[in-house]
């Protein structure tokens, strides 16, 4: 649900439900965790009856989660190999699936409602992470080509060992180190460089003790507040949890440098976890002169979540990147 500027044409694509997945995201329902066990034994150890009396498995066991992610990523998207190191961020498959789906259309929303698919499509991950998740759902869903950019060695290492292991084409999902700690787009970016669009999970708490703080508000409204130590929620490392003034100084920061390369993205884009962020975020893309910019809205349960899209192309500009890119696909 777009809540800025929507574009005033007839969608072909499926309308999006306000409170739940994205209808194309192959999780969009409850998991059947009895066809799972049966499918994908090593499940079973995690899998326990909740007081609501339904299936599910120990949120807060990082070994339970890494487990369910392998088994999601090879049941439902063919990836054969999928691992991260201990104490690095877990995502939810769902809600990652949902995020490039939705990019999917906002592509679709300027090219007459049209998905376009295959490596002609070029996207950039900032901060891919050791779980590489959006390249690899952006990848298997729609074909598109990937650039991942990461700061964090050890993270480039897992994310270059799941690529090899699992056999993708050459090319198509690429790791880019960023050597710079104050810097998002630069040194990163290449002359030649021209990417549909661009996603983000940016940090979003401003401490090591804020993370901390957010998961243990979390446990306990899972209702699991009595274990002694808690992980963080998901794991992750610091680079992935917090910066220094959280997320807002980072996305403000990414919107900054994003107005240097601003003919060489058709969409920025960024999560926002945080929605009293918006309004700093929206003066920050009229300081820049951004042209358009959309607030999409997501839903996973009663978890809400949203990103914010932004381009410096004018209508001339997106009819030329259009023909030029995608007419063939």
């Amino acid at each position: 649900m777009e809540t800025s500027s929507p574009l005033n044409r007839k969608e072909k694509i499926v309308p999006i439900e306000k409170t739940g997945l994205h209808p194309r995201n192959r999780n969009n329902k409850r998991y059947d965790f009895a066809s799972l066990v049966e499918l994908y034994p090593e499940l079973k150890q995690f899998v326990f009856v909740n007081t609501y009396k339904r299936e599910t498995i120990n949120f807060a066991r990082p070994e339970a989660v890494r487990t369910l992610n392998r088994i999601l990523l090879r049941h439902f998207y063919g990836i054969s190999y999928w691992d991260i190191p201990e104490h690095y961020l877990c995502p939810p498959i769902p809600g990652r699936a949902d995020y490039i789906h939705h990019c999917a259309d906002l592509l679709a929303s300027v090219n007459n409602n049209v998905i376009p698919h295959g490596r002609s499509i070029s996207v950039l991950d900032t901060g891919v992470g050791a779980n590489c998740i959006y390249p690899l759902i952006g990848f298997t869903e729609y074909g598109w080509r990937f650039a991942g950019s990461e700061i964090d060695p050890v993270a480039i290492s897992s994310a270059g060992k799941i690529i090899e292991l699992n056999s993708f084409p050459t090319n198509s999902i690429e790791i880019r180190r960023q050597q710079d700690m104050g810097h998002i787009f630069f040194g990163i970016f290449r002359p030649e460089d021209r990417f549909d669009f661009t996603i983000c999970n940016p940090p979003f708490h401003s401490s090591l003790d804020q993370a901390e703080a957010g998961t243990r508000r979390k446990w306990k409204n899972l209702g699991i507040s009595k274990e002694k130590k808690m992980p963080l929620n998901f794991g992750g490392q610091s680079n992935e949890l917090w910066c220094v003034g959280g997320e807002e100084a980072f996305v403000t920061k990414m919107i900054k440098e994003s107005a240097e390369y601003a003919h060489q993205v058709f969409w920025y884009s960024t999560l926002v976890s945080k929605q009293s962020n918006l309004p700093s975020i929206y003066e920050e893309l009229k300081s820049v002169n951004a042209l358009e910019v959309r607030t999409i809205e997501m839903a996973q349960g009663q978890k809400k979540s949203r990103f914010v899209v932004w381009t410096f192309l004018e209508a001339e500009k997106q009819k030329e990147w259009r023909l030029k890119r995608w007419a063939n696909l």
